[in-house]
């Protein structure tokens, strides 16, 4: 969606506010006139012509709105319920009976206000988030503030945040530590703490800190703003089921008036004719679907699932095959330790000091998988010397007056390190581990074992996944066969496809499909977008890191949190469900009102009283779903880029190491 049509879009938005605010005014007033009528003929008599003139007036205020709409229509060459509507009003002010005609129109009217606010919730989104965007940034030129509208910052600025302000705009931390609430990005309901070197969006509030940013993306191109605009998207997508309503309402009015037409040559009682056509105006029948929709879009908004078209809410229903992507979706995509194995002589926390200490000026992911598992048992690191990185090798430092070598065993082999580096290795790194050796002084004193972290409630999910009904669970890999397959065995799946290029991973999604399953393929970088693309249904992990991914993707998660897609298939259903409840329901408040019309059980103005009284049964019914997942633990991530503490105690006990062998 440009920008052009993005502002076309709201300005509509804005044109329905008001509107709906001036027929408010107009139901207030017009009412207030109908019940001075029943006041004064209490009062006067009913002899007394005041009544009549006060309901007569009421219900021309209250008419009048009801005509313009039916106006409107006929001039764009529409034939829509609003002339059912307006025929019965007309008929009932035509008989004399201004009371009955001023109460038949308020209460259609309220129907009205019912469905514009129910089928228009994505506005009051849209509002919200607007309240959210900063309009003002701190910028830094020189060390000096300068304050600018959010607007005019670029890539590259330096801002500055301070505590309880909103984040401008999308950036690098540099300097300063804080917490930001994120929960209208990535749907966690506690603060995430941030430190230099993270990253912070828009629209975010900092809690407590002072920040200093450098700007990476404004405008459109933030998170901030593509959440606005994938609502905005929502907002103007239809259900097919929704298209097919619209596409027979202009049968149906044409009917109700031949309906009406019986009626009336059969019972020659125009009361009936006009209920008739009061009781046909299908407003809990129109309103099934959005109410249903707009409470699942919210829902799941809420949690952080971003729904780009509402028909997508449909589809999910149907899916009965899930694929996923291994690295970055079922895993973390980061490096974690799994074995810190010394030889006889040397303590784990021993080796495990050592390397930290030497690894601790490094940047590559191994050395941040030893700084962060250093960290998490609180180890003291005393700072290295003659530090050196020898790039695809390894690193050597001085740490306590020893010469620490960390890095592989080729490049140790080559230094003349004396020891049995191989002969002490009893895993498979074929199997996806990653190796360091470490030697001290010359000597071999033990290797660290590191692997691509599998996500803590992976297993859950996929099972989850299996109790709603979906039959088929696959990973799809381009790593190594037997990395893939430990990884599958781990968390529960049986089908697997390893080293698989990007095409492939399509002709897999295809193949599928082609077998009549509904395919949801599940990735998170650029290499997946094409298979994002081949499912029914792409969902984007972690969107707010992943440009391509969420383009490409259908569905986007704002987190990382697998456990969103049991409760998205589980959601889906039950939206599913509810408007089918809906339809059933005004489908037979139709008939029955009909007959019950023709047969004269009912008056136009209980036909009105009915009407509002389904539209608020369909409503409440579809608002049940905003109460899903209110029981949804936010899943907490362990932060792979902790820094490697300078303080602290060792701890007396050997550190407890994550998947450690027996």
């Amino acid at each position: 969606m440009s920008n052009d049509d993005t502002q076309q879009l709201e300005a509509a938005e804005d044109a329905k506010v008001k509107q709906a605010a001036t027929t408010v005014k107009y139901i207030f007033v017009g009412i207030l006139f109908v019940i001075n009528g029943f006041l004064a003929d209490w009062f006067l008599g009913s002899e007394s012509s005041v009544g009549d003139l006060s309901a007569m007036i009421g219900a021309f205020i209250l008419g009048i709105r009801i005509f313009r709409t039916t106006i409107h229509d006929l001039r764009r060459g529409l034939l829509t319920t609003n002339e059912l509507v307006a025929i019965a009003v007309l008929a009932t002010f035509s008989s004399g009976e201004y009371h009955a005609a001023g109460l038949v129109a308020f209460f259609m009217l309220l129907g009205e206000m019912i469905e514009s606010r129910t089928a228009s919730g994505a506005r009051e989104a849209i509002r919200r988030l607007m309240k959210l965007t900063p309009t003002r940034a701190i910028r830094l030129i020189a060390g000096k503030e300068e304050e600018v509208a959010a607007l005019d910052l670029a890539v590259g600025d330096r801002i500055r945040v301070r505590p309880g302000d909103n984040v401008p705009a999308d950036g690098d931390i540099l300097l300063g530590t804080g917490s930001i609430n994120q929960a209208n990005i990535t749907g966690e309901s506690l603060p995430v703490d941030k430190e230099p070197g993270d990253n912070v969006f828009q629209g975010t509030i900092n809690l407590d800190g002072m920040l200093e940013v450098e700007v990476t993306k404004v405008g459109e191109q933030t998170e901030f703003g593509r959440v606005r605009e994938l609502i905005l998207q929502a907002a103007q997508s239809k259900t097919q089921l929704m298209k097919i309503v619209d596409q027979y309402m202009g049968f149906y009015t044409p009917l109700v008036l031949v309906i009406g037409a019986l009626v009336w040559a059969f019972t020659q009682d125009l009361n009936r004719v006009i209920s008739v056509f009061i009781v046909s105006s299908p407003v809990a029948f129109i309103l099934a679907t959005p109410t249903a929709m707009v409470a699942a879009v919210a829902t799941a908004s809420r949690l952080g699932i971003l729904i780009k078209q509402v028909s997508d809410i449909e589809l999910a229903a149907r899916i009965n095959a899930f694929v996923f992507d291994k690295t970055g979706t079922i895993t973390t995509g980061t490096l974690t330790v799994s074995r810190v194995m010394p030889v006889e002589g040397v303590q784990r926390s021993e080796l495990l000091l050592a390397t930290a200490a030497a690894e601790q000026y490094s940047n590559h992911p191994t050395a941040k998988a030893i700084g962060t598992l250093a960290a998490e048992v609180g180890l003291t690191l005393p700072e290295p010397t003659d530090f050196k990185e020898i790039a695809g090798k390894g690193v050597q430092a001085t740490v306590d007056g020893a010469k620490i070598m960390v890095g592989r065993e080729m490049w140790l082999n080559e230094n003349e390190v004396t020891g049995d580096l191989k002969g002490s290795v009893d895993i498979d790194e074929a199997a996806g581990f990653s190796l360091v050796f470490v030697s001290r002084d010359g000597e071999f004193i033990g290797w660290v074992g590191m692997t691509d972290e599998i996500r803590a409630e992976a297993a859950e999910s996929l099972e989850g996944l299996r109790n709603e009904g979906v039959r088929r669970l696959a990973i799809v890999s381009g790593d190594r066969t037997p990395v893939a397959e430990r990884v599958a065995a781990e968390v529960g799946c049986e089908e697997v496809r390893a080293e698989c290029l990007p095409g492939q991973k399509v002709e897999y999604v295809q193949d599928i499909r082609s077998k009549g399953y509904k395919v949801a393929f599940v990735g998170d970088g650029v290499n997946d977008a094409p298979a994002l693309k081949a499912g029914d249904i792409g969902i984007a992990m972690g969107a707010a890191g992943s440009d391509v991914a969420i383009q490409s993707a259908t569905i986007a998660l704002m987190n990382n949190d697998l456990r969103r897609l049991p409760f998205l298939v589980h959601l889906s259903r039950m939206t599913r469900s509810v408007i089918n409840q809906n339809f059933i329901f005004g489908i037979l408040f139709v008939i029955i009102g009909l007959v019950l019309a023709a047969l004269n059980y009912i008056t136009p103005v209980l036909a009105a009283m009915l009407n509002v009284a389904g539209s608020l049964i369909v409503v409440f019914n579809s608002a049940r779903l905003v109460r899903e997942g209110e029981e949804f633990d936010p899943f907490e991530e362990k932060d792979a880029n902790a820094p490697t503490p300078k303080g602290g105690e060792e701890p007396d006990e050997e550190p407890q190491l994550t998947a450690e062998a027996a």
